[in-house]
């Protein structure tokens, strides 16, 4: 099956108009990516294209707009570019060999206040030999002739040294919390909400990590679990979960059975567990005037008992009161200021990359605004967050 976007290293490329964005994006990924031409903004929206790349596996190519578009849509276009930006694991600065303007030095700036690490690179370099150790702002600069191709296997090599290495310490979904031979037992309900004729991905991730690390998985709905449970022999070493059935599963186990759900596996997963954790404590001192975000990161068309639109609403306003306001943001759609929010409630965010979810937590944290996730929102409201793992 082919890899997700969401579990691709993200690659984001910069720099002004006619900087040869284009040209470099195609000779990266060795195909045409984008349309490379002379005129002047002529790539208008983030371009992205999935690609594999010699030590960097699977990666998702983003060719951008210039940053120094004035035509009367570019402030609109800066914005794409910046959003792309937030999902960046690695990016690449382009100039042309022998400019070096503020345009640069901002965007430099700008990555580093992120904490994205960057390279440069000189487009359309005439002479590339005798640069192996050259730099630009502190960080590797390569020159390639973009037409020709010639140094780009150096722009690749400089770029899997960059690759994050959180990935690795956030590996698994999970395997970690069960040894191999074990039992873990999946219960996945199959409601409207269920796609028709396949599982949602974290369910089919998990599935598929199971198998791989030589976990036994039995997978019911909560209509049939307890049959499940009877055909085991012991207790499962974990149940995992929809969050939307934790009460229905919770009420089958022992009070000491490990339990968690989808969700809050995709928290730790794709964010920052102990974050979502911290802000989970700001439900018990909602304000009956106050007012929640819920970010999906899926635009989709709501269905009935839509887990973020219907669900969490309810048990939120039955805590703290009909006069909660709630605010839905789908998709890229994400303010860029928060103040006014008393929490940030985020989807699983199977759809994103790490370093999407981080820049999102980060922008919360920055705000000092209070950010969980649905999983972890769902068990709070429901007393049963203390049973969890993660």
């Amino acid at each position: 099956m082919d890899t997700p976007n969401s579990e691709r290293t993200h690659i984001v490329i910069l720099g002004r108009c006619n900087a040869g964005k284009s040209t470099l994006a195609n000779a990266i990924a060795g195909q045409p990516v984008a349309i490379a031409s002379p005129q002047a903004g002529t790539t208008t929206d983030p371009v992205a294209k999935a690609v594999e790349l010699p030590h960097l596996g699977a990666c998702l190519l983003i060719d951008t707009p210039g940053l120094d578009d004035t035509s009367p849509l570019g402030p609109l276009r800066k914005e794409h570019t910046l959003r792309a930006l937030g999902k960046a694991d690695i990016a690449i600065i382009a100039f042309p060999q022998g400019e070096d303007g503020e345009t640069e030095r901002r965007c430099a700036a700008g990555l580093r206040q992120r904490g994205i690490p960057f390279i440069a690179v000189a487009t359309f370099a005439k002479y590339i030999n005798g640069f192996e150790n050259h730099a630009w702002e502190g960080v590797p600069l390569v020159p390639v002739n973009s037409l020709t191709g010639k140094g780009i296997g150096k722009v690749i090599a400089a770029l899997a040294r960059l690759r994050p290495e959180s990935r690795d310490a956030h590996a698994t979904l999970a395997a970690h919390l069960v040894e191999p031979g074990g039992t873990v037992l999946l219960v996945m309900p199959q409601d409207a909400q269920a796609p028709k004729g396949r599982l949602i991905l974290p369910q089919s991730q998990v599935l598929r990590e199971l198998m791989g690390a030589g976990i036994n998985a039995l997978c019911c709905t909560p209509q049939t679990m307890r049959g499940a449970l009877a055909a085991l022999r012991r207790q499962p070493d974990l149940t995992i979960t929809d969050s939307q059935a934790f009460r229905e599963v919770a009420a089958c186990l022992p009070a000491k059975a490990r339990l968690t759900s989808f969700s809050i596996l995709m928290a730790r997963y794709k964010g920052d567990i102990g974050a979502f954790l911290q802000g989970a404590k700001a439900i018990g001192s909602l304000p009956p005037d106050g007012r929640v975000l819920i970010a999906e990161a899926c635009a989709h068309a709501p269905q009935e008992e839509d887990i973020g639109r219907v669900q969490l609403p309810r048990l939120l306003r039955q805590r703290a009161g009909e006069g909660l306001r709630i605010d839905i943001a789908a998709g890229d759609e994400f303010p860029e200021r928060l103040q006014g929010y008393d929490l940030v409630i985020h989807c699983g965010a199977c759809m994103f990359n790490r370093a999407h979810v981080m820049a999102r937590v980060r922008q919360a944290r920055a705000q000092g605004v209070p950010i969980t996730n649905y999983g972890v929102a769902i068990a709070c409201l429901q007393g049963i967050l203390p049973r969890m793992v993660w």
